[in-house]
């Protein structure tokens, strides 16, 4: 069974989240203050009772802007659109369609892809679409009422309670706009060199859950290193002998060196012929013009130590030498 835990862990995605116990006991008060408003709203407009479905929404959207502020899911315009769109898809759909089971299903997709089109994705949006459709006969009286009393007045309320509340905290700030951004200028260390360790102290250093797993993180990076560092060759940089990285990543990754050339004057005559030297790519060899390899190549490839090194950088996709 013991050598069965770590597969299990890792299919369930158990990842360690370094919060500080007062971070934890800060974001639950919020939501505590936040739906206790929305709670207050709700009764008076609908009555507890009928009001229970637009509660349960927002009190997934309690847990976006007070567990994960920084999150894109809980920044303002995800809140307001997401609520407020799906609670106009929810009731025209109560409205228009008559099969309840149809209207519901309708209403849910219909929301998730307006929320994709208006960059507002909320994931509770699609209970309070839900809501607008199966919360009863005093939300269907409402009609499009629904969307200003209580929608409307719980965006607001939790909006406003989110930023005055973490205002109260110097390390916390909603939305993410009124966060200091860091202007640290030094050098981005290579991805290779970053630790599971290092992870986890950032993760404590940054002190709020963070949206976002160690895999997911290095993909990012390495794709901002694959991007920031990218050069433009031309087809005068492809020289005889030289070899040239694709500045992918991965098995996508591959080196190719030019072992012979034509050279003219006409580019459409320029040819250079290279063979691959590292790489899964199919194309082990060819005849090309210097203009289509240069779109191809990323980089110049030199050897140091027996290991091949982008030019003029420390490291970058090591191979040994062969």
């Amino acid at each position: 069974m013991k050598t069965r835990l770590p597969s299990i862990k890792t299919f369930l995605a158990q990842f360690t989240l370094p919060v500080s116990h007062s971070e934890k006991i800060i974001s639950a008060l919020g939501g505590f203050l936040a739906i206790f408003t929305v709670m207050l709203i709700s009764e008076h407009f609908l009555g507890l009772q009928a009001g229970w479905g637009i509660i349960a929404s927002m009190g997934a959207s309690a847990v976006l802007l007070f567990a994960v502020p920084n999150g894109p899911l809980s920044q303002p315009w995800p809140v307001f659109g997401g609520h407020l769109f799906a609670a106009f898809i929810g009731v025209s759909c109560a409205l228009l369609i008559q099969d309840p089971l149809l209207a519901a299903s309708s209403a849910v997709g219909l929301t998730i892809g307006v929320m994709y089109y208006l960059n507002c994705i909320h994931p509770p949006g699609g209970a309070t679409a839900l809501t607008a459709v199966v919360g009863g006969e005093t939300i269907h009286q409402m009609g499009y009422q629904f969307l200003l009393t209580p929608v409307l007045l719980n965006i607001i309320s939790i909006l406003m309670i989110a930023v005055l509340f973490n205002a109260l905290f110097h390390w916390r700030r909603y939305p993410q706009s009124l966060q200091k951004q860091s202007q640290s200028t030094s050098k981005i260390p290579d991805q290779e060199s970053i630790s599971h360790e290092d992870f986890l102290a950032a993760l404590k250093q940054i002190d709020s859950f963070v949206d976002i797993n160690e895999n997911e993180l290095r993909r990012i990076f390495e794709l901002i290193q694959q991007n920031a560092g990218k050069n433009e060759l031309k087809g005068y940089d492809i020289e005889l002998g030289k070899v040239y990285s694709n500045g992918q990543i991965g098995k996508d990754w591959s080196m190719r060196q030019i072992i012979d050339e034509s050279a003219d004057n006409n580019p459409n005559n320029d040819f250079v012929i290279f063979r691959q030297i590292a790489g899964q790519e199919k194309k082990r060899s060819d005849c090309v013009t210097r203009n289509e390899f240069a779109q191809w190549a990323k980089y110049e490839m030199i050897q140091q130590e027996g290991k091949w090194i982008r030019k003029n950088k420390t490291v970058d996709n090591p191979l040994s030498a062969k």
